[in-house]
């Protein structure tokens, strides 16, 4: 059985990972089990930006395995006996979350996970939400590029031609979507002319 851990962070772009939490069956097609671990600022954030409780509409969404918030240390996903073959998405990701990555803090049940993950060579996709970058910040995205995390910045493009907020969401999460290889059609892709 294949697992996916969708991590949130209190980062700005919590329409990201509402989209993907909201594309259960799409990821089911890949993954047979799929988590979400979100943590307090996440939660904050998310009624800045979104007006929705986070917990209470993770808790609505059919089709996840289970849902914990980062303090919840006594979850089966706390053990990376659990998360053999399992891969994860951290949409978005905040700096703090990606410095204590890089530099192997596990004080929470995302970070743990993350860290896990890769060590189990398992995919790690990283979804910093961010700009400017100091270099502080692009050092430690680059150690967790050398570490084997995939680094996939929220810059929507544009020649899709955008008609709305939701099709720039959309083209973003379609790339978290390509890195875990799972199969959609959910923005309008490339097309020379």
């Amino acid at each position: 059985m294949s697992t996916l851990v969708i991590g949130i962070t209190g980062a700005s772009g919590i329409p990201y990972s509402v989209k993907l939490v909201s594309l259960t069956n799409l990821l089911s097609r890949k993954y047979s089990n799929v988590y979400v671990v979100y943590t307090i600022a996440a939660e904050k954030v998310s009624i800045e930006e979104t007006g929705l409780r986070l917990s209470e509409f993770l808790r609505t969404v059919s089709g996840l395995k289970g849902v914990y918030s980062e303090d919840e240390l006594e979850s089966p996903l706390a053990s990376s006996s659990r998360l053999v073959g399992a891969d994860m998405v951290i949409v978005p990701a905040s700096m703090n979350t990606v410095a204590k990555l890089a530099t192997g803090v596990q004080d929470n049940l995302l970070l743990r996970v993350a860290l896990s993950v890769l060590r189990l060579k398992g995919k790690l996709v990283i979804v910093p939400r961010e700009t400017p970058l100091s270099p502080v910040d692009l050092r430690n995205m680059y150690r967790l590029s050398m570490a084997g995390a995939v680094i996939l910045p929220a810059s929507p493009a544009f020649y899709h031609q955008p008609r709305s907020i939701d099709d720039m969401v959309s083209f973003i999460v379609g790339k978290i979507l390509d890195a875990l290889g799972v199969e959609h059609d959910i923005y309008r892709r490339w097309k020379a002319s």
